[in-house]
């Protein structure tokens, strides 16, 4: 029998949780063990009902989210995190990443995105819903004339963040700059890096170079 996970809400609109919590239920594998209205327990929560995943709103009375996220860094991360917020500023996703978050997901795409976010954390990948990962790859458009965000909307075998990271690969970025520009961790890039060699059939970078321009990823 799967063991079930076990996931913890914090936010301060009881509604939401109400919502998410109901969504979260249909899932025979999840099991909503807890919630938070402020963010003073929630360390202390998460612990006592042994969570796997905290969703935690960033917006929270007492303590907000980065707070409660410096405190899970300082005392060593009790659980897996995922951010839902209203808010998409580049800066400050990258902040809250470098403490350590799982994935972050914008309220307006909630009930379309939790339930892959909460799959992919569970995998011991990161996650970003769509609008931010396009935000995050819209600005290295910017900085690089080489890179055709239009290439993204392609039809492929690849995923959405396959496809900015064999860009990004296609482009010379390292491992480490792969990380940093999107805000993920190296061990996720490599483990990408990985799934899109075996997808494609690829057994070199050049290979990921010729599909790349191929789909008009980047601009030979």
């Amino acid at each position: 029998m799967k063991t079930k996970i076990r996931i913890h809400l914090a936010d301060d609109h009881q509604i939401l949780i109400d919502g998410i919590s109901t969504l979260l239920q249909t899932i025979p594998n999840y099991e909503v063990v807890g919630f938070s209205l402020n963010g003073t327990t929630i360390y202390d929560d998460v612990t006592k009902n042994k969570s796997d995943i905290l969703v935690l709103d960033i917006n929270m009375p007492e303590k907000d989210g980065i707070e409660v996220i410096k405190e899970f860094a300082e005392k060593g991360f009790p659980c897996k995190v995922i951010i839902l917020s209203s808010y998409d500023d580049l800066k400050l996703i990258k902040e809250i990443m470098k403490l350590g978050v799982s994935g972050y997901l914008t309220k307006q795409c909630a009930g379309e995105n939790i339930v892959e976010a909460i799959e992919a954390i569970s995998r011991g990948e990161e996650y970003f819903s769509k609008p931010i990962r396009e935000k995050i790859f819209n600005s290295l458009t910017k900085s690089n004339p080489k890179l055709n965000k239009n290439g993204l909307d392609t039809n492929s075998i690849l995923t959405g963040r396959e496809l900015e990271i064999i860009t990004l690969i296609s482009l010379e970025y390292s491992g480490k700059q792969i990380s940093e520009q999107l805000f993920i961790s190296m061990n996720t890039v490599e483990t990408h890096r990985k799934n899109i060699m075996k997808k494609l059939d690829a057994k070199n970078t050049i290979s990921l170079v010729k599909y790349a321009i191929k789909n008009n990823l980047i601009k030979s």
